[in-house]
């Protein structure tokens, strides 16, 4: 809670000076007046009344009137006015009593909170990204019980290389995917692991597309950065030795041999995330993955992206995503067939959505699709939220 406390104060000062209210784009359609209702956000309302909800700190901080944002309760009334033609926001309490004669002072547990946790959590899988030091020697599932192919819970499993006692619970987690830095110069890519490295010592090289997110598909990664391991069950050690017996006391899916074993220790997720924009957007910052949907994804959905807390990224950034244009023929100014170099344009990139760091790691992020219009895709360049064009 104290931990939670001072974030939300030093974020509040930070934000302050990030923008004036002068640069705010209020929505032609903005509500006079707004009622809080429970459930809401700053980000919710900001969105009422402004085109830009990540510029909320200049309107919630331009009034002197609103000293603390997040003190701002369901019932508490909004209107935006404007004062020598710089918008702000008044607040009126609603839901007061008057008590005489003295005045009670009560602490209340509902204000309003930027977007907290718990509003994204149900759309979040507990990923985590290893670095090839920490990846090295884990601990792993060696075989489930009776030599199933897939255990659930209430079954039972056997790790192998886990120093534990009994009682002990751990995290059973998967590689999903290897980010690989390659190329020259190099950047990171992301290569989805084969089953048959473990057997096979040397394999072919695909030729390597650099707008190929997976290519190539079938290699081992040369330069790794970091292993991404999604949850998938929970375990706790029923009897301790060089092949644990693990009891599957919870899953979001299936327990498979090759699995591997992480304590079960704190994600460490922010409780608010204060939505901003960042100061100077780092060069070739992309989406590396998309939840697994290479065609895309849409409105709370995640992405991986190729940045991380040594390229300045913070929880709360936001961004906008822009696909790669289209190569088209030009019919009109060649002849069909030409073998002209100019006679195959690409046309400009497309504003895709909104993406919101939620995550962060050395080299790697996560965000989460706040909405556009259309959808996310892997390879999407992350540029600067204000840009459309």
């Amino acid at each position: 809670m104290i931990r939670r406390l001072i974030y939300l104060t030093f974020a509040a000062l930070f934000l302050t000076g990030v923008v004036v209210a002068q640069d705010v784009s209020v929505r032609s359609d903005h509500p006079d007046e707004y009622v809080v209702v429970k459930g809401d956000t700053l980000w919710d309302i900001s969105g009422r009344f402004l085109d830009k909800p990540w510029q909320w700190p200049a309107i919630w901080h331009a009034n002197p009137q609103i000293e603390n944002p997040h003190l701002i309760y369901p019932g508490d009334v909004i209107s935006l006015v404007y004062v020598d033609g710089v918008p702000q926001l008044r607040l009126r309490r609603g839901g007061t009593e008057k008590l005489s004669p003295s005045i009670r002072v009560t602490d209340r547990d509902d204000a309003i909170d930027a977007i907290p946790f718990e509003s994204i959590a149900p759309f979040i899988r507990n990923l985590r990204v290893l670095s090839p030091e920490e990846f090295a020697g884990l601990p792993y599932i060696v075989a489930n019980e009776d030599q199933r192919l897939n255990s659930t819970h209430s079954d039972v499993t056997y790790g192998r290389g886990l120093n534990a006692q009994a009682g002990e619970e751990y995290v059973v987690a998967r590689l999903s995917n290897i980010y690989d830095r390659l190329g020259d110069p190099p950047e990171i890519r992301r290569v989805l692991p084969q089953k048959h490295w473990r057997v096979v010592p040397n394999v072919w090289d695909r030729d390597e597309d650099s707008f190929n997110t997976v290519s190539p598909w079938n290699r081992r990664p040369r330069d790794p950065v970091g292993y991404e391991l999604v949850e998938v069950s929970r375990v706790r050690v029923a009897k301790a030795g060089e092949i644990s017996v693990l009891d599957i006391i919870r899953d979001r899916t299936e327990v498979k041999p090759g699995d591997f074993i992480l304590p079960a220790n704190d994600p460490g997720y922010e409780s608010t995330f204060f939505p901003r924009a960042m100061d100077s957007v780092p060069d070739g910052l992309r989406v590396l993955g998309t939840s697994g949907q290479r065609s895309g994804v849409g409105m709370h959905q995640i992405v991986s992206i190729n940045g991380g807390t040594n390229q300045g990224l913070e929880p709360g950034h936001v961004f906008s995503a822009f696909g790669r244009g289209a190569v088209v023929a030009d019919r009109t100014g060649y002849r069909w067939g030409s073998f002209a170099k100019d006679a195959e344009v690409r046309l400009p990139e497309v504003y895709d959505g909104l993406v919101m760091v939620f995550r962060t790691f050395d080299e790697i992020s996560y965000g989460m699709v706040l909405g556009g219009a259309r959808v996310v895709e892997e390879y999407d360049l992350l540029r600067h939220p204000d840009e459309r064009l």
